[in-house]
Formats: structure tokens, sequence, C-alpha cells
């Protein structure tokens, strides 16, 4: 991302984006109750291993317990084709939870509810699923690319 644009959406040095940020977290507060402190500035993200790919705000753990996703479930497969490949050689079972989970949590989001209690004690948010997997895919891509052979994948529309 260029400099101008780092600092055209940057809160602490655009006014406007941080007029935005502050009137998204007194929504957000009165919604849901969350602290100012649940929202962070995230930064353009190194790799695609560093960072979820909703480039925006980090996620804090009470929203992970409340909403019961985890984090590797942010990640979005039309961000990279490396996390695309890494959703596909998953185990079924698991692209399945994920989704599941992704659906509970947006039912949740629309009906402005969280989870119950009990439920929200055995939810485990930083329990990765795909990280090493993402790995695996970064690593093949790099060594393809040192070696010059043409990409695994390219990318299509969808």
């Amino acid at each position: 991302m260029s400099s101008f644009l780092k600092s055209f959406i940057d809160p602490s040095k655009n006014f406007l984006a941080r007029m935005h940020m502050r009137a998204i977290s007194t929504r957000l507060r009165r919604y849901g109750q969350i602290s100012s402190k649940t929202l962070v500035s995230v930064s353009e993200p190194e790799s695609v291993s560093d960072s979820n790919s909703l480039i925006g705000f980090a996620f804090h753990d009470s929203v992970a317990y409340e909403s019961g996703l985890r984090y590797d479930d942010l990640y979005d497969q039309y961000y990279s084709m490396d996390i695309k490949e890494a959703m596909n050689r998953l185990p079924r079972e698991v692209v399945d939870a994920r989704n599941q989970r992704l659906k509970r949590a947006m039912d949740l989001s629309m009906k402005h509810e969280y989870l119950p209690k009990d439920l929200q004690a055995v939810q485990t948010p930083f329990r990765g699923y795909l990280q090493e997997m993402l790995a695996l895919v970064e690593k093949e891509r790099l060594e393809r690319e040192a070696l010059g052979a043409l990409p695994l994948y390219q990318r299509t529309l969808p």
C-alpha cells in the first residue's frame, strides 16, 4: 500500500479517519458495550500469515468468545490465493465447522445477541487450524518462484 494511502486511512494522521473510527466505536459501544480498547488499527501486513485478511480492526478475545468464532475463521479466501489453496487442502470436516461458526456468528449478529454463557465457556478462539497449512502453501509458492517454475495456481475471477 502506498504511503499516501496509509496516511489517508490512519486515524492518528487523518482527521476524517479519526472521526470515522470514533463514530464506529461509539456505535459498537452502544451495541455491545465494547470498550474502546477493543478497536485497534491494523497496519498493512508483511505477509498473509502475519495478520488476518479483514484489515481494519483487531480481533479481540471477548468478541471471539461472545460470537463463537476462531481467529483463523477471519481469513478471507478471496483476499489471497494462498489462503484459498490452504482452505482447499484442509479436511472437509474442518471447513464445514468453520462455515458453521461463521453462519452462527452472522445469525447472532443480526439478532443483536451473544452466545449463551455456557457455550462461551467452551469456546477456543485461539486454537488455530489454518496457520500450519498456510505456512506450507506460502513456503511452496516461494520455492516455486525461486526455481522459476510456473505458479501452482492462477488468479481467477470468482
